[in-house]
């Protein structure tokens, strides 16, 4: 059963990250298997002014954030407030960790002021250690990039 949207803002709420380096919009979907967010990214990001001067193209490291906080942050603090059954408080005690990016693939390019789609499906969570596929793709489902993100929560 998927998240409802009081859930997914108390998840939202629970993503560590913050401005101006949280790349998360709105978590459109959210259940054991799977997670759909979203990301405009901003025309004055600090990024963009030397990548690339008259031309600025949003770095490939900020587009693996970008599926990291979607696809392994939000997706693991889902996984474990429903496994654990904790409140928003509590799940601020978890910190995800993102340790690990494989078989990533660009295939094409973000501009200032595009909002992208993230999806994250599962391939396993086990003892708060989440790895996943995730994908990046435009509004109009043209594919950005995508890679295996595994990540681990850690309580502190």
């Amino acid at each position: 059963m998927g998240a409802d949207l009081a859930f997914m803002s108390r998840i939202l709420d629970a993503v560590p990250q913050q401005e101006p380096f949280r790349f998360i919009d709105e978590l459109i979907e959210v259940d054991e298997e799977h997670i759909v967010g979203s990301y405009r990214f901003r025309v004055h990001e600090g990024f963009y002014q030397g990548h690339f001067p008259g031309n600025p193209v949003t770095p490939g490291v900020i587009l693996i954030e970008a599926m990291a906080q979607t696809g392994v942050v939000a997706f693991g603090l889902y996984l474990a407030m429903r496994q654990a059954h904790l409140s928003s408080e509590e799940s601020q005690n978890i910190q995800t960790l993102f340790t690990s990016a494989d078989l990533v693939e660009f295939t094409g390019i973000v501009r200032p002021g595009e909002r992208v789609i993230i999806k994250g499906r599962k391939i396993y969570f086990r003892r708060n250690n989440l790895k996943a596929e995730v994908s990046m793709e435009r509004e109009n489902g043209e594919p950005v990039c995508r890679g295996i993100l595994a990540g681990m929560g850690v309580l502190m």
